[in-house]
């Protein structure tokens, strides 16, 4: 409190939510356990909740290292995946069952590994955007519509931990404990606001998308490259990285682990001689990496070898529009074209309480201003915004300010 602000923060009076109201289940490990809980879900009621925990920045990849569940007159379940990776039991019992989600593009991939595959599905941090909500994550929409608050300190924690800690399980168990009621809620609401459709096609879209292609050159991601000039220097780059890369997947570790991105940035500008001078830089001085520095020299000396006409761009060629700060003075229509654009979108936004990123991907809205149809008409735009993705819905509440901003010249 300050003397400009002399009212004190109002204190919260959601509920916390301490343990889960049935009691903490027991990890499923098993076989035998895995079935009996399937048959459970099976004759349960109603949606599923299913939430996932990761290892993010411990492990390679994403794999899930525990599924939770929990359904009406099932209870919660706690699967460990590492010692049972067929989880059939499991998708034959609510394979034609709603799941309910949070934020289900971030889990999708990682069930879907484990053969967990949903038909339908129902994103709480999707409704709660579509509904207009100010805050999105779990605990803030938990909070403001149900009136619990939900303890987080465990989201970043290393799930790959064997024996979990028991608070873990707990906090893991709390996700999925009033999943359904928050599903129920934000159904209500979107009911109210007339957007129950657009839910059902978002969710829809979520389901079709699948799991996402991989990166092209990956290694362009490497935190602190932009600090490199010159393509020389971005072949040795990529050739550190795809060492690291390798070394990671052997260990299972978070590549971030086993060499940070300013270390190898800092080697490709330093530019060592020898594998001695190379040691002798910070973070390869320690013990683990002086062990495999003839590794990483081996990746520079690889990278200065590239022949030239091989070396890689500073950028991949794009497929889109230009940067948009560009437009005013490459092509003045376009520009005016998207201002008129996003300046209906935000008008539309703000009519329905929708952030405008989901209202239309800007992507698709910079591509169609960039290049609009030939002859700009409602069906036309409509037929570009269709190609690009857009749901009915969408296409529906944008076409036509699209195509009056698409018809400026």
């Amino acid at each position: 409190m300050t003397a400009a602000d002399p009212t004190p923060p109002e204190e919260s009076t959601a509920v916390p939510l301490l343990a889960p109201r049935d009691g903490l289940p027991p990890v499923i490990e098993t076989s035998t356990a895995l079935v009996e809980y399937a048959a459970a879900l099976h004759e349960g009621t109603g949606p599923v909740a299913v939430d996932a925990e990761r290892a993010s920045g411990y492990r390679y990849g994403q794999k899930a290292y525990l599924v939770q569940l929990r359904r009406a007159g099932s209870g919660t379940g706690l699967v460990d995946p590492v010692p049972l990776p067929d989880l059939s039991p499991v998708q034959a019992a609510i394979s034609n069952v709603e799941w309910v989600l949070h934020a289900a593009n971030q889990d999708l991939p990682c069930l879907a590994e484990i053969g967990l595959v949903p038909s339908t599905v129902f994103d709480t941090e999707l409704a709660a955007r579509l509904a207009g909500l100010p805050r999105v994550g779990l605990g803030a929409v938990v909070e403001s519509l149900l009136g619990y608050s939900l303890q987080k300190g465990h989201s970043a924690a290393d799930w790959s931990t064997r024996p979990l800690p028991t608070d873990w399980l707990v906090y893991a168990a709390l996700d999925v404990e009033v999943l359904v009621e928050l599903r129920d809620a934000l159904a209500a609401i979107l009911a109210e606001q007339g957007k129950t459709e657009w839910a059902r096609q978002e969710f829809a879209a979520v389901v079709a998308a699948g799991p996402p292609a991989p990166r092209v050159d990956p290694w362009r991601r490497t935190s602190g490259m932009h600090g490199l000039r010159s393509r020389r220097q971005l072949a040795v780059l990529r050739a550190l990285w795809e060492a690291r890369d390798l070394l990671a997947r052997r260990r299972d570790v978070a590549p971030g682990r086993v060499l940070p991105d300013s270390a190898m940035v800092a080697a490709v500008a330093a530019d060592p001689p020898t594998a001695e001078a190379l040691a002798d830089l910070p973070v390869f001085r320690g013990r683990a990496n002086r062990k495999i520095a003839s590794t990483w020299f081996a990746a520079l000396q690889k990278g200065r070898a590239v022949p030239d006409e091989q070396l890689p761009l500073h950028s991949l060629p794009g497929d889109g529009p230009p940067p948009v700060n560009r437009w005013a003075d490459r092509d003045p229509e376009a520009d005016t074209r998207l201002k008129a654009a996003r300046a209906g979108l935000a008008t539309l936004a703000e009519q329905w309480s929708v952030p405008v990123e989901n209202l239309l991907s800007p992507d698709l809205v910079r591509r169609l201003m960039w290049s609009p149809p030939a002859e700009v008409t409602p069906a036309s735009v409509a037929g570009v915004l269709r190609a690009g993705g857009a749901r009915e819905w969408q296409v529906d509440l944008t076409r036509d300010l699209l195509t009056e901003a698409a018809s400026l010249a």
